[in-house]
């Protein structure tokens, strides 16, 4: 385990690391409230897919602890308010609507449950969702092993450590994993524009976790593959549809195409719980836009002309063309995607059942 958190459940609050600070700040948050969580989802306080949705998980045990005072029919009724809320916090990261939908599954199979039993067993199962996330990206890590040489060099795109995750991380649980069993390891990382969560985050990370790293722009990763020896391209994502396309920072695109330019494996950790298997493709993702300040401005300062206007797209969809394999928790899913996909899904759910009757 990491000595940091992410999010951390703690005296009926929730308690959030503000990744709008790190790297030069340290700080805390603590949270009471359900809408308090929307709008540090929405804010990037918490950002990475799966931290969104262990967070909304304990955004809906908030909503259910703040209001134990209503009759079960009202708290149910509010309990759906607030997953609504959660929901359109961040659109692209399908773990947020999935954890939600988790929790509101659990509440239904439960009818006959007062409204203090009701904050049970949503807290349970945010619990348990949390839980679930350190193990499935620790067994993402291990099944990624057989894949890599010993002596490894990435590109990492964004962040996608234990930052972004309850704990671990996905493709930087890839990373770390080689790492820790041993493997020569060396990063470029992407500074991934606008918010640079790779310069400020990843490398962060890097540091703590003692992995040799150096940060690029993003322009400069096509020029890198040509000139330096790069073994392999990993990254997150926040929606995978059926057929393999998938969501993850915008700038992943891009890097896609120049690792198969160059002939270089492209892979995406994936978490089962990112797998849309209601989505036949990458069109149908939606695509959060973000303000333009963002783009205009950095921390506060405005690097573009008055009045200039400008494009975010927060996301972008890589084809599974360009996908070498996807790593999942269950598996790794190589092409074609919408018959590998499935099956570990379904051996993920399986999983996961076995461990809620243990539990």
């Amino acid at each position: 385990m990491t000595t940091y958190r992410s999010l951390e459940w703690r005296d009926n609050s929730l308690v959030l690391l503000d990744q709008r600070v790190l790297p030069h700040n340290v700080r805390y948050l603590t949270l009471t409230r359900v809408e308090e969580v929307a709008e540090a989802i929405r804010n990037m306080t918490v950002r990475g897919a799966p931290a969104i949705g262990s967070a909304a998980a304990y955004g809906m045990a908030l909503a259910a602890l703040q209001n134990r005072v209503l009759s079960t029919q009202k708290l149910r009724h509010f309990l759906e308010q607030a997953a609504d809320l959660l929901k359109a916090s961040r659109p692209t990261a399908v773990n947020l609507a999935w954890a939600v939908d988790r929790i509101l599954d659990r509440i239904k199979i439960n009818p006959t449950a007062d409204t203090e039993e009701i904050f049970q067993i949503v807290l349970r199962e945010a619990h348990r969702i949390a839980e679930e996330d350190v193990r499935t990206n620790r067994q993402i890590g291990l099944n990624a092993l057989p894949l890599l040489p010993h002596k490894v060099t990435f590109i990492h795109h964004c962040n996608t450590g234990a930052l972004a995750t309850v704990d671990y991380g996905t493709a930087l649980g890839i990373i770390r994993t080689a790492h820790e069993h041993g493997h020569e390891v060396f990063v470029y990382v992407d500074e991934t524009r606008p918010r640079l969560q790779g310069a400020r985050l990843t490398a962060w990370e890097l540091q703590q976790l003692g992995i040799p790293f150096q940060i690029i722009v993003d322009g400069a990763s096509g020029f890198i593959m040509r000139t330096r020896k790069v073994d392999a391209v990993v990254v997150g994502c926040d929606r995978v549809a059926r057929n393999g396309d998938t969501a993850n920072k915008i700038g992943t695109y891009n890097l896609a195409i120049a690792a198969h330019a160059h002939g270089i494996p492209f892979y995406v950790a994936a978490p089962t719980s990112t797998i849309d298997l209601s989505l036949p493709n990458g069109e149908a993702i939606p695509i959060e836009e973000r303000t333009e300040d963002e783009i205009t401005t950095i921390e506060g300062f405005r690097i573009a002309p008055e009045n200039a206007s400008a494009y975010n797209p927060a996301f972008d969809v890589t084809p599974a063309s360009y996908i070498t394999a996807i790593i999942t928790e269950a598996g790794v899913a190589y092409p074609p995607y919408d018959e590998s996909l499935p099956s570990l899904v379904e051996l993920a759910q399986q999983w996961r059942t076995t461990i809620t009757e243990q539990d």
